[in-house]
């Protein structure tokens, strides 16, 4: 890798990547370099990229399976378009109603994990900016493989070895009653995860939490809500945080299983186009120990 320059993106995670165009590493047959920065470092930044449609699904597909929450949607022989965190309202099963579809962008305002709603959870996120807003509208990150290194044992032995609870319509539910009622966010049944993910390649240990839980095993519904608050403002600390602003044609790649993210607002009357990638977690990536008996 001696022709890859490695900046830290933040003292506690993350590495910006420069020295060769994230398209050219799977051609290149350097996707392993790739992998072991992303087990390393947790979220990767590579800026102003050409990445077109075809190369950000090829690289999502090394990753793994590419997610697809709108397979039971489609119609035969309909292909899968890239998802798009947008407010043109151009992908989204909401995009009839514009109130419902600007509450939805707001749930995004809300540290998460993506799919841990879902049956299986996704890895990553392959997000790059198509276009951008000339205000606000920055991705912020959060390590939680960080805050679980530095949290406190006694807050750690209240959470170790328990199993969380989510559901999709929770995270929705603190934004709008309304939403959360709507049939794209009860296509599951809740989940229930381990409170804390172990990576399989380096064994770094990471709280596994998102807006989309409500339960913690062995807590009431009130204490559970007290416990992951308190969890998710421990993880949120600004030591444990990066902030991106978006330019066009810069791509963010993170683990899921280690690191939340949340967008921030920005004027709605300004367009903003993200093209999302998410990618489902295999037994490779630790899934068999996620899973609560």
């Amino acid at each position: 890798m001696t022709d890859l320059t490695i900046t830290p993106l933040s003292p506690a995670f993350g590495a910006e990547v420069s020295g060769l165009p994230l398209s050219e590493f799977i051609p290149s047959g350097r996707f392993d370099e790739l992998r072991a920065l992303f087990e390393e470092h947790s979220a990767l930044l590579f800026r102003a990229q050409d990445l077109s449609d075809a190369a950000h699904l090829e690289l999502g597909r090394a990753f793994g399976p590419i997610e697809d929450r709108k397979a039971d949607e489609r119609k035969k022989g309909e292909e899968y378009t890239i998802p798009k965190v947008t407010n043109e309202q151009t992908d989204s099963s909401l995009k009839q109603d514009g109130h419902l579809h600007k509450l939805n962008l707001e749930s995004n305002f809300l540290w998460h994990a993506d799919s841990t709603f879902m049956p299986e959870p996704a890895l990553t996120n392959i997000i790059t900016a198509r276009v951008v807003s000339k205000d606000g509208g920055a991705t912020e990150l959060a390590s939680t493989r960080a805050a679980w290194a530095a949290m406190p044992e006694a807050l750690r032995e209240r959470i170790r070895g328990r199993g969380i609870q989510h559901h999709y319509s929770v995270s929705r539910a603190r934004i709008s009653p309304e939403l959360a009622k709507h049939p794209m966010f009860h296509k599951w049944p809740a989940t229930r995860w381990n409170a804390v993910w172990t990576n399989p390649v380096n064994g770094h240990e990471a709280l596994y939490i998102a807006s989309h839980a409500f339960a913690v095993d062995g807590y009431d519904e009130a204490e559970s809500r007290a416990l992951l608050d308190e969890l998710m403002e421990f993880c949120t600390q600004p030591q444990f945080t990066y902030s991106h602003q978006w330019s066009v044609g810069d791509v963010l790649i993170w683990d899921q299983r280690a690191v939340l993210h949340r967008g921030r607002p920005w004027p709605y009357e300004q367009a903003r186009t993200l093209s999302s990638i998410c990618t489902t977690a295999t037994e490779a990536d630790g899934l068999p120990a996620m899973r609560m008996a």
